[in-house]
């Protein structure tokens, strides 16, 4: 079987999270670079998976001009997923950008532009969509065991981010909504082909108007309610004042029953430590007392089975399904975007362009 030649660009967090999925694919998939701006970290990441026969870089449009790839993976800081796809699209490699596409609704679209000149795919990673939970939920509803559903609450949120890029808008493209809420808002525009009708929203504001991180230009508190054109009613919510761990928590309610999902809490483990765990959850302050410590965590929230997914796409040189396309990424920041302007001029904004 062929395998895809990916160069990773980042070496940080995002990395970390593909790197994972990468390691546990390598029947189909092959890193063959990795580019980060600090070598070190580069060494770290390739020690930390066992990766050896691969080639360093500390300038990405130099990995990309020189390294004989099929896909580039981004895991860079959101302003700069704009250069880096282009610049992989003149070299005709497929791409996979890591979430929120970009900054801004133009260069989001100049990434799909590109692709689309190419002739390549752009894949967009949006985890949710192969959480096993959630896929599990899905298939619930689908055979009918809550009705028909009527409403869907979703949200992420946790403590904040400590990236310096995320503390200013010119870097990051928002607050809470545009990098935690992407997650709700894609995986709902996903569930409904991107059919979405009406929304309203408010956020915290950002700076001084803040809930509690005063020095952020974002918002650190953002809701939506949204209406779909099937007439499903959904509420989005993303902050950064949630302590203990982050919290991935959708709820659907069906004419019939109900579901509630877990994606972050639902461990099988429950303990009891004096001196503290290691690791418990992500962004939980301590491991001490009573803790539910995640099992493979990483397969939970969906990465695993994700670059899988965009590994047998680009080799198969298809495009991902709904919800991990380029479009996809485009159209939730188009909706993050219309979040923002609902909150900031108080105003309802209906989906003009939805053709019947």
């Amino acid at each position: 079987m062929k395998r895809v030649k990916v160069l990773l660009i980042g070496a940080a967090f995002s990395a970390d999270l593909h790197m994972d999925g990468y390691s546990r694919c390598t029947d189909i998939a092959e890193i063959v670079a990795i580019c980060d701006k600090d070598p070190d970290r580069v060494k770290a990441l390739a020690e930390r998976y066992n990766v050896t026969d691969y080639a360093a870089y500390d300038d990405m449009f130099k990995a990309i001009d020189e390294v004989e790839c099929d896909v580039v993976d981004i895991c860079l800081p959101n302003f700069l997923h704009v250069e880096a796809a282009k610049h992989a699209f003149k070299k005709g490699r497929h791409v996979i950008s890591e979430k929120p596409l970009a900054t801004t609704v133009e260069d989001a679209k100049a990434m799909v532009d590109a692709a689309n000149a190419a002739g390549k795919k752009l894949y967009y990673a949006e985890d949710w969509l192969f959480a096993p939970a959630l896929n599990r939920a899905l298939e619930v509803i689908d055979e009918g065991a809550i009705g028909k559903p009527m409403f869907i609450r979703a949200r992420e949120c946790h403590c904040g981010s400590h990236s310096p890029f995320a503390q200013t808008i010119k870097y990051c493209g928002g607050g809470s909504m545009v990098h935690l809420g992407v997650h709700p808002v894609c995986f709902l525009l996903a569930l409904k082909n991107n059919r979405w009708s009406e929304l309203t929203a408010l956020t915290s504001g950002g700076g001084e108007n803040n809930l509690q991180h005063k020095k952020m230009e974002g918002e650190d508190w953002a809701a939506a309610l949204m209406r779909f054109e099937d007439g499903t009613t959904a509420v989005v919510e993303a902050n950064y004042v949630t302590t203990g761990g982050m919290e991935d928590v959708i709820d659907f309610y069906g004419d019939k029953g109900c579901i509630h999902v877990d994606l972050t809490f639902s461990s099988a483990l429950n303990v009891y430590s004096i001196p503290g765990l290691s690791y418990t959850v992500e962004k939980a302050e301590i491991t001490t007392g009573w803790s539910k410590p995640a099992v493979d965590e990483k397969f939970n929230l969906g990465y695993i089975n994700e670059i899988r997914h965009f590994m047998e796409s680009a080799r198969d040189g298809k495009d991902a399904k709904v919800g991990l396309r380029g479009i996809d990424g485009y159209e939730a920041l188009k909706v993050i975007n219309l979040i923002y302007k609902s909150a900031r001029e108080g105003v309802s904004i209906k989906n003009d362009g939805l053709q019947k």
